[in-house]
């Protein structure tokens, strides 16, 4: 299979014109780069699209078993969720926790295949406000519970020192300047898009909007290592690695759960984490997060007090 699909093989592959697939890419967030002033697709990319937009999958016996101590994540990847993933695997013996880095689309698609207990995601939904209920709503059969597991500060990494003056990401596109960044279905670059978008900015129109980064933190060091001169990221990991940021907007990161699975030990002892010292002693050490809603059910939400 080839790594990369015309506009003719990808709308033959969905037995339909050339045209409709303009439409999809502009309107339905079909995955695609546009190189020498052609548009080309990502087959693995493409295939998962596809499946992301499939309704009414049939039951397969390819279900998670009962729990059984091993607690499986995916979606979207995060520093303090991994340090949390660690800390988790260190004080409850007999329980491992993995994690998939899918990003969020990823995430939310696992969870409706029963690939993994807990989806992470940090979908910013139209309406600016809101993040994840519509896309859950869309993908899945029914709302999942969802969790918080924090609030973190999404903007733009840049070179210590700025020295291409970056200000806004209208200054992307000025001649000189390289950048990095986040694949397809992840919220970063959901969010990058539609600051872009804001800006007047069509993305192949800068240079290196075509390179894809898998994790915040690889990303940062594309910039520490002088590759890329900016990148859309969050706060902890500019700290981290002493960059320079522009913040954008401080947006809700979540764990989404099947109801049917929200009550399995391991995913309780995860849940149950968030409020404790020690998970809040390793937020407080690291810039850009805000932990005072981590824990909080977000939906269903509690009604007890009439809200």
């Amino acid at each position: 299979m080839k790594d990369l699909m015309s506009t003719k093989e990808v709308a033959h592959l969905l037995s339909i014109n050339e045209k409709m697939v303009y439409t999809l890419i502009s309107e339905k967030g079909l995955p695609a780069t546009k190189i020498t002033g052609k548009w080309l697709f990502p087959t693995h990319l493409v295939r998962q699209w596809i499946e992301a937009h499939t309704q009414n999958i049939p039951e397969t016996e390819s279900r998670l078993p009962p729990y059984d101590g091993l607690l499986i994540m995916a979606g979207s990847n995060d520093p303090l969720l991994e340090q949390t993933i660690s800390l988790f695997n260190r004080i409850h013996p007999g329980q491992i926790a993995v994690f998939g880095n899918l990003g969020s689309m990823g995430g939310i698609a696992a969870l409706r295949q029963n690939l993994c207990h807990i989806a992470s995601s940090h979908l910013l939904q139209k309406d600016g406000a809101e993040y994840n209920f519509d896309f859950a709503l869309k993908e899945l059969d029914q709302m999942p519970a969802i969790v918080n597991f924090c609030r973190r500060e999404q903007g733009l990494l840049l070179q210590q020192g700025n020295p291409k003056e970056i200000s806004h990401v209208s200054d992307l596109s000025q001649p000189g300047v390289r950048i990095v960044n986040r694949p397809m279905g992840t919220g970063t670059r959901l969010l990058f898009d539609r600051e872009l978008e804001k800006s007047g900015l069509r993305g192949p129109a800068i240079e290196g909007y075509e390179v894809e980064i898998a994790k915040h933190l690889d990303v940062g060091i594309e910039i520490l290592s002088g590759r890329a001169h900016a990148a859309p990221g969050i706060r902890p990991v500019a700290a981290l690695l002493g960059l320079d940021f522009i913040p954008i907007r401080w947006e809700r990161y979540d764990l989404l759960v099947r109801k049917e699975k929200f009550f399995d030990k391991g995913i309780q002892l995860f849940l149950g984490m968030l409020h404790e010292p020690a998970f809040l002693e390793i937020a407080e050490k690291l810039d850009g997060y805000d932990v005072t809603t981590s824990g909080k059910m977000l939906f269903p939400q509690d009604t007890a007090k009439g809200e």
